[in-house]
Formats: structure tokens, C-alpha cells, sequence
């Protein structure tokens, strides 16, 4: 049986989360983590300095939140509002594993890390 146009069968599903995920996880990490080409990246989070929006990009499992929000269409296709933030949170998720699977020696505890004057 056929379904609707706006329906995705299973593993069309599962598709799309996983390449979500994965550009999810692509994307924060460029933010929060590279310089990006021609050092504009690094510029961005100098320019932010430590305020909100630059905390915001230097906390990789923070930053995660927002750029998955911007995935959840691609996913999620139906209006539902659970079904959107479910997958918003999974896409979070992935991104944040894909991180601690992949990351070099102090790149995953980075974020732990306190200023001397913080302590």
C-alpha cells in the first residue's frame, strides 16, 4: 500500500535522524569548535566575547540545541508538536555522542574546564 506523499516510511525515517544527526554534530562542531575558513569562525566567537551568545558558542552541548532546532523540519515532517521536540532532543543527542566519540584528547572535557577566577 502506498502511503501519502507527506508520510516517510521507516527507514526513510531512521535516514534522515542519522544524516541530521550527523550534519548536526558537523555544524555545532564548527561553530563552537574550528576556525573555519579564513579564520571567520574564530572571528564570530571573538566578536560574541563572553557574554551570552559567546558562552552559548563555546558550550559545545549547549550550541548542540540550538543548530539541531534547525534540522527538525528535515525529520520531523509531521505538526505535531511532540513528535518535533522529540526529534529536536534526539538530534541534540546524536550530536552530543557523536562529540564524545570523537573527540581528541581534552576536546570533550573543554567545556568542564573553569576559570581560574570562577572557582
Amino acid at each position: 500500500m502506498a502511503t501519502p506523499r507527506n508520510e516517510l516510511d521507516a527507514g526513510e525515517r531512521a535516514l534522515r535522524l542519522a544524516l541530521a544527526g550527523v550534519a548536526a554534530w558537523r555544524l555545532t562542531h564548527l561553530l563552537a569548535l574550528e576556525d573555519g575558513p579564513a579564520d571567520a569562525i574564530v572571528k564570530l566567537r571573538v566578536w560574541a566575547g563572553s557574554g551570552p551568545i559567546g558562552e552559548l558558542v563555546d558550550c559545545f552541548d549547549c550550541l548542540s540545541i540550538w543548530v539541531a532546532a534547525g534540522f527538525v523540519p528535515f525529520v520531523a515532517r509531521s505538526s505535531r508538536p511532540s513528535e518535533r521536540a522529540v526529534s529536536w532532543l534526539a538530534l541534540s543527542g546524536i550530536a552530543c555522542a557523536l562529540q564524545q566519540i570523537t573527540a581528541g584528547p581534552g576536546e570533550a572535557e573543554q567545556d568542564l574546564i573553569l576559570d581560574p577566577g570562577e572557582q
